[in-house]
């Protein structure tokens, strides 16, 4: 089954690339197809194309509103919901906008995620190796990062939250009914969404917990299922880090 919809993936690359008039002089476009299929068939993660940007400089936002503080880095035609899966649909959106962004829908099946200020996260990072904690995917920006967990509800979550003394405003939780921006897609702080953490798929045949089981290994073939570590598990770190930073970690940074 994997190996026929391999097959089926590599097509639609492949009549992608056919009808594009300038492939092979634009790395960034097949680029973003790639991820966008990667995280739709391997992955089984909802994705869908941010509205991107629009002017001579290319620097404001598509959409409608003149002061958008995500240029280009969210959802508006197509909307959130109707992020898929579907290679078909993938390959049908940016075969006519090959330059969108890559979003992922979070929550539900799909992961979840939870972001700080890069220079917290960056200090978080390094707290979790310390303690032996297995971190999932780690999606960075020149000013944000953001840490890739299991799916989570808001109930869960709020329970969370509410037994912390202090949560920072700079910390922002991306769950149901959120997105999140994925590499290599343009970053609304300017330059490239980048992984600071690459997705690692689960052991075979190993329980996750299993302090035997063998490390994640690279994320490959269509249904590969990712390590996501618990919500619980790394938002302490998060909430000390951020709380850390320069002004209590008060300052939202988009």
């Amino acid at each position: 089954m994997r190996e026929i919809l391999g097959r089926r993936l590599q097509r639609l690359r492949d009549r992608f690339q056919s009808l594009r008039p300038d492939r092979g002089r634009n790395g960034d476009t097949s680029a973003l197809l790639e991820a966008a299929l990667t995280c739709a068939t391997t992955w089984q993660w909802p994705v869908l194309p941010g509205v991107g940007r629009s002017g001579t400089d290319g620097t404001r936002c598509a959409c409608p509103d003149p002061d958008c503080v995500v240029p280009g880095a969210h959802p508006f035609d197509p909307g959130l919901l109707a992020a898929s899966t579907d290679p078909r649909m993938v390959a049908w959106w940016w075969t006519n906008r090959p330059t969108a962004p890559v979003l992922l829908a979070t929550g539900g099946t799909a992961p979840c995620a939870v972001s700080l200020p890069a220079g917290a996260a960056a200090r978080a990072l390094v707290r979790l190796d310390a303690q032996g904690m297995r971190l999932g995917p780690v999606v960075a920006t020149s000013t944000r990062w953001a840490l890739l967990v299991a799916p989570y509800s808001l109930e869960r979550l709020g329970e969370l939250l509410y037994a912390k003394d202090h949560v920072p405003s700079s910390l922002r939780f991306h769950g149901e009914g959120g997105y999140l921006l994925l590499p290599p897609s343009a970053a609304s702080s300017g330059g490239r969404v980048r992984w600071e953490r690459e997705p690692r798929a689960l052991p075979p045949s190993r329980c996750p917990a299993d302090p035997k089981s063998p490390g994640p290994r690279p994320a490959q073939g269509p249904g590969t299922k990712l390590w996501l570590p618990d919500v619980e598990a790394v938002v302490d770190a998060l909430v000390e880090a951020s709380s850390g930073a320069p002004g209590g970690g008060s300052r939202l940074a988009y």
